[in-house]
């Protein structure tokens, strides 16, 4: 082999790695025009983490994407096979494989430019490298779907390479294709020379599945699986003992109808409105749902509060808070007192659901006329929260003392003066329902309803709170969580919130018993088990996995089909569950 091949791809590993350490380039290099490499950060998941468990930086190469441009720089570096995309990755299905061939000659050049012994290549002294892993095709008759190559170190001085190979199968449901522990155990022992081996087991299970509703799949991205592990496994698809430990994922789309919060989202939504329009000078207005406009309403509630002495009435607000509560006629009584509207509304409070159901700019403006003019002509004294920096809260106050400031309602005033309205009223919801729930405390959450950050930062961290209330709602209804799991499932979700932009994908992780959770599961087929027969220490650990999954164990095999429950299947378990076959195994070649 011509030595300019390894020795182009080291040039272009270390560059890559040198940029890395900087920071993580997000754009791919191509390597011969064939194969683009990517450098994927040790804080980021990593493509092959199932049968990979390191933590630091690794290459991914995959077939390089196909455009016009990226001939034209073929033919203008012809004798030059290395070269950096300047383009952004073009959209597509998702990542392509290599063929399996072309995939083993990439880990040939990189073992070579990882072996010191190489000299007459010319190379300099070997750094090592990151790990390598490579998309393949499955064209060989093992149907590899990875190849992976690693350095072997002792001290700063290479001494191997570590080749990991995946496999896959399927799917199918026929279990005489599943392997026997005791045969996976003795193929281990014979090819690592192994007296001493260790098996460790992990399943996942999906607790809360998509559900029918007329016939017809919620679309969500909402779901919470478990994963649990344990050592010492007995049998293929054993059920994991209580012993074992277990980590929730919990994903939450807001927004599902059948949520007992679903009228505090379509609020929250009606706010988003609100914000946008701010920000754009155009607004989406709901359609009218009530046969009497906004105007006919709030003038209801003036001439409502003009008869009260004392400007506000308890048993009018009783009645407003069962207007505007959600609809849980069919909701378990248990469900209700999770999260029920406030009983302490101010008028402001109050006047925000009134005018919840403006369709239209025009109406706004003559809803806060009849307000303002109320209020100038001292008809009304209503009652506020204290606390409150609105610019109606302003106005309300200056009118206990007779005398309120001018306002002008045109441009975006009134608009405002909604939103702002809206916030202090669902600031308050969300924080009620932690505190009241002992769940956090007022400090924890200063951050999410803070006035110090402008209007639209104050509505995305509201967005955030709901989040969290939609989380801790859902574990509570459907998981049957009590104060000790829902406690340090909140503080994680603050944590996190504190730190990151509103992430509805993010996937909140609460470590618990797997007796919490077992009978959502104990009768169900896992969506992966896997279990893993290691033996040595250290750099001289070896490993094989073997694996049954409902999805295929690599995103460059979407095109497969898909493993998916029988028709049959999808209220019971009276079927048998499609699994792909995964195994991955290992060797380990010394350079010395």
């Amino acid at each position: 082999m011509s030595s300019r091949g390894p020795l182009q791809a080291q040039i272009l590993c270390d560059r890559i790695y040198d940029e890395g350490k900087k920071s993580i380039p997000e754009h791919p290099y191509f390597f011969e025009t064939d194969v683009e490499i990517r450098l994927i950060g040790g804080n980021s998941k990593s493509p092959a983490e199932r049968f990979w468990n390191g933590n630091n930086m690794i290459y991914i190469l995959q077939k390089a994407g196909h455009n016009e441009e990226s001939d034209l720089m073929e033919e203008s570096k012809a004798d030059d096979a290395i070269y950096e995309s300047e383009l952004l990755q073009k959209e597509s299905s998702g990542p392509v494989p290599l063929s399996v061939r072309r995939a083993k000659q990439l880990i040939s050049l990189y073992t070579m430019v990882q072996n010191p012994n190489m000299t007459h290549l010319k190379i300099s002294k070997p750094v090592a490298l990151p790990p390598l892993w490579i998309r393949c095709d499955s064209s060989d008759p093992e149907h590899t779907c990875w190849l992976g190559a690693e350095p072997l170190k002792t001290g700063n001085k290479i001494t191997g390479i570590y080749l990991h190979m995946v496999t896959c199968d399927g799917p199918t449901a026929d279990k005489t294709h599943f392997a026997d522990l005791g045969e996976l155990k003795m193929a281990h022992k014979i090819k690592h020379h192994s007296s001493v081996m260790m098996t460790k087991g992990f399943a996942q299970y999906e607790l809360i599945r998509a559900a029918a509703i007329e016939d017809t799949l919620v679309e969500s991205e909402s779901n919470i699986y478990i994963d649990i592990t344990w050592n010492t496994v007995d049998k293929i698809l054993q059920t994991p003992p209580l012993t074992s430990a277990a980590t929730l994922n919990i994903t939450l789309e807001s927004g599902d109808p059948r949520s007992p919060v679903y009228q505090l989202y379509r609020e929250l939504q009606f706010l988003l409105a609100l914000a946008e329009g701010l920000k754009t000078g155009v607004t989406e207005w709901p359609e009218p749902l009530e046969s009497e406009s906004a105007v006919e309403v709030v003038q209801e509630f003036l001439t409502d509060l003009k008869t009260k002495l004392d400007g506000f009435c308890t048993s009018g607000n009783k009645n407003e808070t069962e207007k505007i509560k959600c609809d849980t006629a069919a909701v378990d009584s248990s469900i209700k007192s999770i999260f029920s509207e406030r009983g302490d509304l101010d008028f402001a409070e109050q006047l925000w659901c009134k005018m919840r159901s403006v369709s239209s700019y025009q109406e706004l403006v003559e809803c806060f006329t009849l307000i303002i003019r109320s209020l100038e002509h001292g008809e009304i004294q209503p009652w506020i929260h204290q606390g409150s920096s609105s610019l109606l809260s302003k106005l309300i106050q200056q009118s206990y003392h007779g005398k309120i400031d001018g306002i002008s309602l045109s441009g975006i005033t009134p608009i405002q003066m909604l939103l702002e309205i809206g916030l202090d009223k669902m600031k308050k919801d969300y924080v009620s329902f932690f505190i009241g729930q002992e769940l956090a405390t007022l400090t924890y959450l200063d951050y999410f309803i803070s006035t110090s950050v402008d209007l639209q930062e104050q509505v995305h961290r509201v967005q955030k709170l709901h989040h969290m209330l939609e989380i801790m709602v859902s574990c509570t209804v459907l998981l049957q969580f009590k104060h000790e799991n829902l406690f340090p499932l909140t503080q994680t979700c603050i944590k996190y919130y504190k730190e990151n932009p509103l992430n509805e994908k993010h996937a909140f992780q609460l470590p618990i018993r797997p007796a919490l959770v077992k009978k959502f599961y104990q009768n169900d087929h896992p969506e992966i088990w896997k279990v893993d027969i290691s033996s040595g220490h250290g750099q001289k650990e070896v490993k094989t996995t073997w694996q049954v999954s409902t999805n295929p164990p690599a995103e460059h095999m979407t095109s497969n089909n898909i493993g998916l429950l029988c028709d049959s299947t999808v209220n019971g378990d009276s079927e048998e569950r499609m699994y792909f076959i995964t195994m991955a195994k290992c060797s380990q070649v010394q350079f010395t």
